[in-house]
């Protein structure tokens, strides 16, 4: 690596930390903040011997990834727990499997954040980063929370080929960043398993892709199964290596 790449890299890095922390130290939503403490004081009974991370979760990633995911929000027990996206719970485990086969991951752990897990060319956000009671965030607390997304988006976007949004409410939050940041796309971006939408600006283009959200209800009831994930990440890796048609 020549030393001008070896700095980009370390830039890039210490943008990341930085969001990090302004994620975690945030308190935009003193509603949210007072349910994470309380679901981490009262615990899940599995979770009984466990210290909760209890607080706002930040992104995860390759910091000049080429594909970021936009997730929903962490998990009450997942990463509210653990404090690493999709972590600790069933929606983890699927998204983790699913990423290790495609090449943007090194493993396909998926319980703890001490795992060795690595992200390749890949990156998870949330349209927000602390748990909503329910998995229901509100309309202001989303919009409370894009603060957040915007950093990570704008540290991304120069590298940026392909974004995939999990769910609706992801994919909402991902359409209005982009047309926020001059992303323009020429059909109405509607959210549907397996769409693709292009958004344009100043000559580039960015694959924006769908998929329902791994969550336990959507995959127990077969509503998401494994090849109808696996096609979106085969999609995305055919996007990045420049095989898009």
């Amino acid at each position: 690596m020549s030393e001008q790449a070896s700095c980009g890299v370390a830039a890039a890095q210490s943008a990341f930390e930085r969001n990090a922390k302004r994620v975690i130290a945030c308190r935009r939503c003193p509603e949210l903040r007072e349910y994470i403490a309380a679901v981490a004081r009262e615990k899940r009974r599995a979770y009984r011997d466990q210290t909760y991370w209890g607080k706002p979760v930040p992104a995860l990633g390759d910091p000049l990834a080429r594909l970021l995911i936009v997730g929903l929000a962490p998990g009450a027990h997942g990463s509210n727990r653990t404090g690493r996206m999709f972590t600790g719970d069933q929606s983890g485990r699927w998204l983790f499997r699913a990423l290790h086969r495609a090449g943007f991951a090194n493993r396909e752990t998926w319980e703890r954040p001490d795992d060795g897990l690595q992200l390749i060319d890949c990156a998870i956000t949330a349209a927000l980063h602390c748990a909503p009671p329910g998995n229901k965030p509100t309309p202001a607390q989303l919009v409370s929370c894009a603060a957040h997304f915007q950093a990570d988006f704008d540290l991304f976007e120069p590298h940026l080929r392909a974004l995939v949004s999990l769910g609706a409410i992801g994919h909402r939050a991902a359409v209005r960043m982009l047309e926020s940041r001059g992303w323009r796309f020429e059909e109405r971006p509607e959210f549907a398993h397996g769409a693709e939408h292009l958004a344009q600006r100043e000559g580039r283009t960015l694959h924006v892709l769908c998929t329902y959200h791994p969550s336990q209800q959507n995959t127990s009831t077969k509503v998401l199964t494994e090849p109808m994930f696996d096609a979106v990440w085969s999609r995305a890796r055919a996007i990045l290596h420049g095989d898009a048609r």
